[in-house]
């Protein structure tokens, strides 16, 4: 793909789809709303299909994608499933959860999509329309969020086409997203164990708390990720006059996560909260405090990550 054209916005319909599902077959970008954040697809099964993600969102060729299916049947085709993988997928999906598997010798996707690995991250989503969207193919789909790479991941249309219009096909409008947070991830290894290799919505108990290996094998783990491109200070108790104040529970803010101090509401308003202040005319953003505890941990981590500056 090179240069810039128009980025058609789809309804989330029948006709909608139907679009979406052609300009997948004939290689293209399609930006799909999931329950966890709006997901650029391309079909797995193409070199150069994937290789229009990388190029779209300027991501490093070293940082593995996530191949989306709609049944556990059709993940099996991809990668091993040992006993307890198959007890994580038939507990957690569909939903916010994706796996680290062995990839098949002969799952026939494209080499771009583990980045030279011997594993694949796989997930099965929690979305009608993504879910719709899987069915309308006979190909599994890479996608990874539908934003430019490092910056803050989308939760709505709106956040897609702010990074990407003109660079990928099309996006599907499905509204805001529920979760608003990435996927969990796990890593199921040889021997069962299990290392977690990115907090989200998705909490499983006894599991590892190192991981097994000691590279990139999941998006996610890059230090600096999710950035507004604005100095961002956390756990904030007020703010200067030229900071964008992120608020939680008694902590006001120009974006209030959770008035209430519910960590649910807090995880699904985010990454809105970080678009909104990446917008605004305040050259620093501050954040209050989130309770590191359920799926506070998530949101934690990925303020971690977009308060680091870039290498």
């Amino acid at each position: 793909m090179s240069g810039k054209y128009a980025t058609e916005t789809l309804q989330a319909n029948e006709s909608g789809i139907a679009r979406a599902a052609a300009i997948l077959r004939a290689g293209g970008l399609v930006a799909v709303p999931t329950e966890t954040v709006y997901g650029l697809a391309a079909r797995a099964d193409s070199e150069d299909a994937v290789g229009r993600i990388y190029e779209a969102k300027g991501r490093p060729s070293f940082n593995p994608l996530i191949v989306h299916v709609p049944t556990i049947e059709r993940a099996e085709r991809l990668a091993v499933f040992r006993a307890k993988a198959r007890r994580l997928a038939q507990e957690h999906w569909p939903g916010p959860l994706t796996l680290v598997l062995p990839r098949r010798e002969d799952a026939g996707l494209a080499a771009s999509v583990t980045a030279g690995l011997p594993t694949l991250a796989l997930r099965m989503p929690d979305h009608p329309v993504m879910s719709a969207l899987l069915e309308a193919v006979d190909f599994p789909l890479a996608a990874p969020s539908a934003n430019r790479s490092g910056f803050i991941s989308p939760t709505s249309a709106q956040h897609v086409l702010a990074s990407l219009d003109g660079r990928i096909d099309a996006v599907i409008d499905g509204g805001a997203s529920q979760a608003g947070l990435e996927s969990t991830i796990l890593a199921v290894r040889d021997d069962g164990s299990v290392d977690q290799l990115r907090p989200g919505p998705v909490k499983v108990a006894r599991r590892n708390s190192t991981s097994g290996f000691a590279g990139i094998e999941a998006p996610g783990q890059l230090a600096s990720h999710y950035a507004p491109g604005k100095p961002l200070r956390l756990n904030a108790g007020d703010h200067a006059d030229d900071e964008f104040m992120i608020g939680f529970g008694d902590i006001a803010g120009d974006c209030t996560l959770s008035g209430a101090g519910d960590l649910e509401e807090a995880a699904s308003r985010l990454y809105a909260c970080l678009h909104l202040g990446a917008a605004s005319d305040k050259p620093r953003m501050a954040v209050a405090s989130i309770p590191d505890r359920d799926i506070g941990k998530a949101i934690n981590d990925r303020l971690r990550r977009a308060a680091k500056p870039p290498d």
